[in-house]
């Protein structure tokens, strides 16, 4: 999981850096190679009449954005607390996918079939690109699907295989694998 910890307006204490890292660790293991990016911003807001600081987690996970905002007048405080909300979102956003995929397997929709194609267009600071399979059809790929090799070693114009399944938006890759012939 990639973090990166950003401050508004005030210098981050290594206490806060401590318990970003602690929180970080938990969602590593509960969340392992589901959460892909997380940012935390500290910002202090005097002027909020909220309190002096505002903590905001964005957690980016496959096909999705997570966003919890808290504001108070303890940073330590807040880090503890939005965590904890990520933590339930996260929760219930497996929980619904692990429905949804039950779901579809019940009927028979989990992978459609498995082909060769190119990387047509890669968004590596997005973490996502698209194939063009040899039938011309363009399918979606999540960095976390990648399986044998990573998003900067990707580049347009390289041969993959992948599995194809119906996703929310139309055909994505359920794994992606470089293909040397």
């Amino acid at each position: 999981m990639e973090l990166k910890i950003e401050a508004k307006n005030l210098d981050i204490r290594k206490s806060w850096q401590n318990k970003i890292e602690d929180e970080r660790q938990k969602l590593i293991r509960h969340y392992a190679n589901f959460v892909l990016h997380l940012r935390v911003t500290i910002e202090a807001t005097p002027g909020y009449k909220e309190g002096g600081y505002e903590v905001r987690l964005v957690a980016s996970v496959p096909n999705d954005t997570v966003v919890v905002k808290r504001w108070g007048e303890k940073v330590r405080p807040l880090l503890v607390e939005a965590f904890d909300v990520l933590g339930l979102q996260l929760k219930e956003i497996v929980r619904k996918k692990q429905n949804h995929k039950s779901s579809r397997v019940n009927q028979g929709a989990a992978i459609d079939s498995t082909a060769a194609g190119t990387v047509r267009r890669l968004f590596p600071d997005e973490a996502y690109g698209f194939i063009v399979t040899g039938d011309n059809r363009e399918v979606f790929f999540h960095a976390g699907a990648l399986k044998d090799i990573s998003m900067g070693d990707l580049t347009e114009g390289d041969a993959v295989i992948c599995a194809i399944q119906e996703g929310d938006k139309g055909p994505q890759a359920a794994w992606v694998k470089s293909h040397t012939s």
